[in-house]
């Protein structure tokens, strides 16, 4: 239980912050301030435009030192997409903005595939003339964000698909179930990589019927004139895929599965320019981990401007010293993987937020996902508002700056190399505390030394925990048990 406590913190480079407020106990509480290398931070705003992949090969076959680190033997490698494209941007911020685009539309997308699950709306369906003709993505309704690059700081995984496998590059998504793959022949296909993977070199792949119970899961299923399941998926950044429902050989580095159903899609477009498709990781029974039986999985995302790697594991159990938090599941929509906050911190002190600020109503509103396709966390109005004023509280010797986008906190480090910011945490049932690494959430949005919080806020109901604020975690979700765990430090 909190008490109440004054707190007087002096630095020679700060000013002295004094307040009175409900905090933790001590033997709980994180170190109130944190440092915040701003001199690293712009260096790799500057060694990301510059980084080409064509110079060094983003997947190496299986990296011995991270095959050493692992406890489980079903893993792949994954990092960030300046590893497998070189950017177009010249400078940084117009790439920060692009992935502001990006994650609005994906803010968009969760929130829409929400409120339809609840509300029992379906989405209206493609029309389909024969088995030649090309599929009417036009006729699938979903918000557009127009002139977007391809810069969407998501995370990717290198798969096999097929017997022989074929090695594509795929996006890895928990905040969707179906797994696709573009195919020939291909009506319209955005630029991949790898060539575009071809059904017919394939001994193991097959054709999934309308009266399967895999074509039935699909949320939208559709069926062509010789009973032959088809799929459409579309995303809220105005990307989208259809194609054929098949069954096919999936393969993670030394180990393959067989019959795994997946979209082969012929008729793709949007903005994953670079992947050859999207392994799904949601709760849903379609997603990669459901096909797997997995009992558990977990990733370490590494940063959105690094080429590190790290891997995604799957039935590795969470370690003893993992910070645990309850895995909640909404029953309107499966997908998503809810997480059981009771609070935030701010400096180490308890912010006066409700904990019914993050929980699920019985209408399915309300609560907080953890997904790893959306960059910034998004939090309530109110509930952004009190930790804003709390942060700006205590970075008053900082000089502020304009506000940058969806970021109204931000401050002018251009003349400092390292400075102090209170420390953010997330707080979990049992008083399981999880304090935040001050770089995942005050971030540069240019090269000159502009940095702001990296929190928003939103007026849906859905909060979300974004990959941000994930970054060089190991976040583990164990299925079995209904946890989600993180262990900082450890990818």
């Amino acid at each position: 239980m909190g008490f109440l406590f004054c707190i007087l913190v002096g630095f020679f480079f700060t000013v002295p912050f004094v307040g009175c407020s409900r905090g933790l106990p001590q033997s709980s509480q994180p170190a109130p301030m944190t440092v915040l290398d701003v001199a690293e931070a712009l260096e790799k705003t500057k060694n990301v435009l510059l980084f080409d992949p064509a110079k060094k090969p983003a997947f190496s076959p299986v990296n011995q030192s991270l095959s050493a680190s692992t406890s489980s033997s079903l893993f792949l490698q994954i990092q960030s997409r300046p590893s497998i494209r070189k950017s177009s941007h010249l400078d940084y911020k117009s790439l920060t903005l692009s992935r502001f685009e990006y994650d609005l539309a994906r803010v968009r997308l969760l929130t829409t595939r929400l409120g339809m699950a609840i509300n029992g709306i379906s989405r209206l369906d493609i029309k389909q003339l024969d088995n030649r003709v090309k599929f009417r993505v036009e006729d699938i309704k979903s918000p557009v964000v127009s002139g977007m690059s391809e810069e969407s700081g998501e995370y990717f995984s290198r798969v096999g698909i097929g017997k022989p496998p074929s090695q594509v590059y795929m996006v890895v998504d928990t905040g969707s179930d179906v797994s696709w793959v573009q195919c020939t022949p291909c009506f319209d296909c955005y630029r991949q990589v790898d060539p575009i993977f071809e059904p017919a070199s394939s001994s193991s792949y097959s054709h999934l019927s309308c009266e399967t119970q895999q074509c039935r899961y699909l949320r939208y299923p559709h069926c062509r004139i010789d009973g032959n399941c088809v799929y459409e998926v579309s995303y809220g950044d105005g990307s989208s895929t259809v194609g054929d429902f098949v069954t096919e050989t999936i393969t993670l580095g030394s180990d393959s599965i067989d019959n795994v159903a997946i979209g082969c899609g012929h008729d793709n477009d949007g903005l994953f320019i670079g992947a050859g498709g999207l392994l799904g990781l949601g709760g849903g029974p379609l997603s990669f981990t459901s096909q797997l039986n997995a009992s558990s999985f977990s990733y370490c995302l590494v940063d959105h401007d690094s080429d590190s790697v790290s891997t995604l594991e799957f039935d590795s159990a969470l370690p003893s010293n993992a910070i645990t938090a309850p895995l909640l599941r909404n029953h309107y929509l499966d997908t998503f993987y809810y997480l059981g906050l009771t609070g935030i911190s701010v400096g180490g002190e308890i912010l006066p937020i409700p904990e019914s600020a993050f929980q699920m109503d019985e209408s399915g509103l309300g609560g907080i996902i953890i997904d790893s396709g959306t960059a910034v966390t998004r939090l309530p109005n109110n509930t952004y508002n009190t930790l804003r004023d709390a942060f700006v509280k205590g970075t008053k010797n900082l000089p502020p700056t304009d506000s940058v986008a969806l970021f109204d906190t931000c401050y002018d480090l251009s003349t400092r190399s390292s400075v102090l910011v209170p420390r953010v945490s997330f707080h979990f049932p049992d008083g399981k505390v999880l304090p935040l690494p001050a770089k995942n959430y005050m971030i540069p949005v240019d090269s000159a030394g502009t940095f702001c919080l990296a929190f928003a806020p939103t007026s849906y109901s859905l909060a979300i925990i974004g990959n941000t604020q994930q970054q060089g975690i190991r976040v583990g979700f164990d299925l079995r048990n209904s946890l989600i765990g993180f262990v900082p430090n450890q990818c």
